[in-house]
């Protein structure tokens, strides 16, 4: 019911169905040790991972308005979230056609073939360093400049859309420097060892020397600099390419939602242990976000100049009186408004 008043509601302010919409997925830990069914370890995107956690599934509107979720236990691989949330939604409320965007962390051969076979429409990020050789060659002959976008024609109707931005180029060749001379300080102090040469993250630039030395194949990173600032998308839409990247750089919408719950919100550490009371625990979450989207819609309506989490501050400290006239036996509440900030507030919303 709830995420049912949620829809009904996004729909009135984004003026019909939502066609287009994004899904990711994040972990929220408990600070407990002994796991069950349901709270599992599993890959922690929190870095948590001795804690057992559940994996929360999310969906929302463009505009980050949330539209529905669903939890799944610890262990649950996040590739196999997708589809049971998708598959759920789009009949309830009877949409004729969806495109749904996820991240690459989405991506697998599996899932895009359900989506196409479901006549689902997509835009997931690809891992274009994982194509084939054949591909990979393909993408790099071209001189791209910035802006400049190239469609690579897949099998069943896929289409590999790569695009380039310098700005996307600059951030990722300072992310590998900062990467390299934080594996160059741990080889100083000597804290790398045979167990560190892996392809997680800047791993990759390790190599052994000889038996048991391990330094950095600056070889390999120097050939990582021909990708900076390629960025590439499977998709079988019929959207134009440049709707296609505009929508899959809305993710950021989801990932902050993500960020204000375990923030401003304190979705986690959950203090749970029922499912039904966790459960409960994050449908309350998923209203609290609901309610400062609101927020932070009539905000920009309004043209204010403060933020939602400034406004939900400010608000705190705002107190009401009730008294009780003893001779009419009258009841009225007055607002105690008081700093400047608080006027401010007051004025926006036409509080008296």
């Amino acid at each position: 019911m709830v995420q049912q008043i949620s829809y009904a509601h996004t729909l009135k302010i984004l003026g019909g169905e939502p066609h287009i919409v994004f899904y990711d997925v994040t972990t929220l830990y408990f600070e407990i040790e002994q796991e069950d069914e349901f709270r599992q370890t599993g890959f922690s995107k929190e870095g948590k991972h001795q804690n057992p956690q559940i994996v929360l599934g999310l969906l929302v509107s463009k505009g980050g308005y949330p539209l529905a979720y669903d939890v799944f236990d610890g262990k649950k691989f996040e590739g196999h979230t997708l589809l049971p949330l998708i598959d759920a939604f789009k009949p309830k409320y009877q949409l004729d056609t969806l495109v749904v965007v996820a991240d690459a962390g989405l991506l697998s051969s599996n899932n895009i073939e359900q989506l196409r076979l479901k006549k689902y429409e997509f835009i997931i990020g690809a891992r274009i360093k994982n194509e084939t050789h054949a591909i990979q060659k393909q993408i790099l002959a071209h001189t791209y400049k910035n802006g400049n976008t190239k469609i690579f024609p897949k099998q069943a109707g896929l289409r590999l859309v790569v695009s380039y931005s310098h700005k996307r180029a600059t951030k990722d060749a300072a992310n590998r420097e900062r990467g390299l001379r934080r594996l160059e300080k741990l080889i100083r102090q000597g804290k790398l060892t045979k167990s560190s040469i892996n392809n997680k993250g800047y791993n990759k630039y390790l190599k052994l020397s000889g038996r048991i030395t391990v330094s950095i194949d600056y070889e390999k990173y120097k050939k990582d600099t021909v990708w900076d600032g390629l960025k590439g998308f499977y998709t079988n839409s019929s959207l134009p390419v440049d709707d296609i990247i505009d929508n899959y750089n809305q993710l950021w919408q989801i990932e902050r939602a993500f960020r204000v719950s375990k923030t401003e919100l304190k979705i986690r550490p959950i203090c749970h242990r029922l499912p039904r009371r966790i459960e409960a625990h994050i449908c309350l979450t998923f209203v609290a976000y609901k309610v400062y989207k609101e927020l932070e819609r009539q905000l920009k309506e309004r043209n204010a100049a403060i933020s939602a989490t400034k406004a939900i501050e400010i608000a705190s400290f705002i107190f009401s009186i009730t008294a009780r006239l003893p001779q009419s036996k009258q009841t009225i509440t007055t607002l105690l408004i008081k700093t400047d900030e608080q006027k401010y507030l007051a004025t926006i919303f036409n509080w008296k």
